[in-house]
């Protein structure tokens, strides 16, 4: 299983950029196993094409423009992905929806996509996320983590230790 954690947005512009905050608290807390790649696609557009073709399973964290309050999570799946980035809200949501696009008609798609976005409080020129926002960082980095235990991908923290598995020992004599 190849699996994809996408952080997309533009960090000098304040809450625009809390997806990539959001996979680099990830690699910060967690193991990353080896069937996962953490990636900053910052505002990268056709140039993703490579990372996305044929994962199974790629979960993008952006800041999203819905209409609801600022704060509020949105979580999409499959098909509603593409059809919500083609509204085309900041410029990286339309290289995504593009590379996306190509991505299908070069059957490469992603078996699965999930967004979780999150509506900004403010895009003002600034390397920090708003104070609305700073907090929800945890809450995003938590609902990542419940994505890939959902399709059977456990994150340890880091600093703890993988279970060691112990060879049996051999049965006792009285036993063969």
């Amino acid at each position: 299983m190849q699996v994809l954690v996408l952080g997309i947005g533009n960090i000098l512009l304040q809450d625009e950029g809390i997806g990539v905050h959001v996979v680099r608290e990830l690699q910060r807390r967690y193991q990353i196993p080896a069937e996962v790649e953490i990636l900053d696609g910052g505002t990268a557009g056709m140039s993703l094409f490579e990372d996305l073709m044929d994962k199974d399973y790629v979960i993008i964290v952006d800041a999203v423009h819905t209409g609801e309050p600022p704060g509020t999570v949105v979580r999409l799946a499959d098909e509603a992905v593409p059809v919500f980035l083609q509204q085309r809200i900041s410029p990286h949501q339309l290289g995504l929806s593009e590379v996306l696009a190509a991505l299908v008609l070069a059957d490469k798609k992603p078996s699965h996509l999930v967004l979780i976005g999150i509506v900004p409080e403010a895009m003002e020129l600034s390397l920090e996320l708003t104070a609305m926002l700073e907090p929800k960082v945890d809450l995003l980095v938590q609902q990542v983590v419940a994505e890939l235990a959902a399709i059977g991908v456990q994150l340890l923290p880091k600093g703890s230790e993988m279970p060691t598995l112990h060879p049996c020992s051999p049965p006792a004599e009285e036993y063969r």
